[in-house]
């Protein structure tokens, strides 16, 4: 017998195909900054990947009143982060003078990048007793010098989605701010297809399976 205790309820006036994606990766987001203590407004925080979880770094940091940096790669994303995402600045991570006038600016950064880079660029734009937040899967050991965290007392944290609590919370957060995220319906024919861009990274930035309107 299904328990209540793994149930959470969708606000009403919440469509399902938001509630699935916000259920990944706006938990992924909220548990930390709830977690951790960042909840509070004025915070000035970074949000290292604009991908699925990245997106809704910047919505739900920027509802609860953070100042939020986006930091990226390259600056094909710029647009995407300040025009329609809301983000108050963008930082190119190979530009060295982007990245050197960002030092020390940050309270937190949520890292949502799922590959090997390296720590020590990224815990140098962190304050005193700054944390950055790991949430993407690594499958290679971190490499970092110590004087970058024990320089400033600063964290490395990990975190994996969230509790049960932290989910339905975060669901009655978005609908009251009026957070979405953003997706693409797909129904079950297209799943092959869909599973192909992926691997090319060729979505924004979650797809939706819609299945009552699939041909099963």
């Amino acid at each position: 017998m299904l328990s209540n205790r793994f149930v959470v309820k969708i606000p009403d006036g919440l469509a399902p195909e938001q509630a699935a994606p916000l259920l990944c990766a706006g938990l992924t987001v909220y548990s930390p900054l709830k977690s951790f203590g960042l909840v509070k407004s004025g915070l000035k925080g970074g949000i290292l990947g604009l991908g699925g979880v990245g997106h809704m770094g910047v919505k739900i940091a920027k509802a609860m009143g953070h100042h939020v940096t986006v930091i990226s790669s390259s600056d094909k994303k710029r647009e995407e982060a300040m025009e329609h995402l809301g983000a108050d600045a963008y930082v190119v991570s190979s530009d060295a003078d982007q990245m050197a006038a960002a030092i020390d600016t940050l309270d937190y950064i949520i890292d949502t990048v799922p590959v090997f880079h390296p720590m020590e660029p990224y815990l140098s734009l962190l304050k005193v007793d700054g944390k950055l937040i790991i949430t993407g899967v690594i499958n290679e050991p971190m490499q970092f010098v110590t004087p970058a965290i024990m320089l400033g007392r600063k964290s490395i944290i990990g975190t994996f989605i969230g509790s049960m609590e932290e989910a339905q919370e975060m669901l009655e957060f978005c609908k009251e701010k009026g957070l979405t995220s953003m997706i693409e319906m797909v129904e079950m024919d297209y799943v092959n297809q869909a599973m192909e861009r992926l691997e090319r990274n060729d979505v924004r930035y979650r797809f939706v399976v819609d299945v009552a309107r699939s041909k099963l």
